[in-house]
């Protein structure tokens, strides 16, 4: 990308997209314009890299929309001692903004080929407080469990039970949950062993994610 243009659609992505969704914090917005979400984008996607939409990145699989992202991050509140799972790596741009607020990012990519590409993008950013694997974590992450932050970047139809058992107490889960073309975006927070907060963020659409059970238990 041209810098002229590169800076341009980087200023329209802040100013017209994430701030216009209500994301106000600076640091979020700061973080978010360091970024350089180009370098995540598959060859011949670079245009569309700033774009307001879900862009593309192969297997049926999306990087989600700036203001989809800007959103999730003023939500969860992460702070610098917390440890976060990441369900879905992709390209990597995601885990590349969670790893700038987090004590550590474990990232679980079920394509090979993705989780290679990820970790060359990473790479390019010198970002090490990441540990990338390759494997199907759509019912939780269960090794290096419990986590203070649970994401998903693929939607589910019903929110495993599972993924609430990897979190602790005070921990938050950002899901897509639902069936096209009802989706929402939710925001559990876990009060107590047996005591969640629930809140529907807003309203959106996203591939599911790879081998996610449509028949998942639900416990609310």
């Amino acid at each position: 990308m041209q810098d002229l243009y590169k800076k341009q659609a980087k200023r329209n992505m802040i100013t017209q997209q994430i701030r216009a969704w209500d994301v106000l914090n600076d640091d979020i917005l700061d973080l978010m314009n360091s970024v350089p979400r180009e370098i995540f984008i598959p060859k011949g996607y670079e245009h569309l890299a700033y774009a307001d939409i879900n862009t593309p990145i192969g297997n049926g699989q999306v990087m989600l929309a700036p203001k989809v992202i800007g959103k999730i991050l003023a939500a969860l509140v992460i702070i610098p001692t917390e440890t976060v799972l990441e369900i879905g790596t992709g390209s990597g741009y995601l885990t590349s903004l969670l790893a700038k607020q987090s004590n550590h990012v474990y990232s679980i990519e079920i394509d090979p080929e993705k989780k290679r590409l990820a970790q060359i993008n990473l790479k390019r950013l010198g970002i090490e407080n990441i540990s990338l694997m390759t494997g199907d974590a759509a019912k939780g992450w269960s090794p290096n469990a419990p986590y203070d932050v649970i994401i998903t970047t693929g939607s589910f139809p019903k929110l495993p039970t599972t993924l609430q058992k990897q979190l602790n107490i005070g921990g938050r889960i950002f899901a897509i949950i639902g069936s096209e073309p009802n989706m929402q975006a939710l925001l559990l927070t876990k009060l107590a062993e047996n005591s969640w907060e629930e809140k529907c963020l807003f309203e959106t659409s996203a591939p599911r994610l790879i081998n996610v059970n449509e028949s998942i238990p639900f416990i609310f």
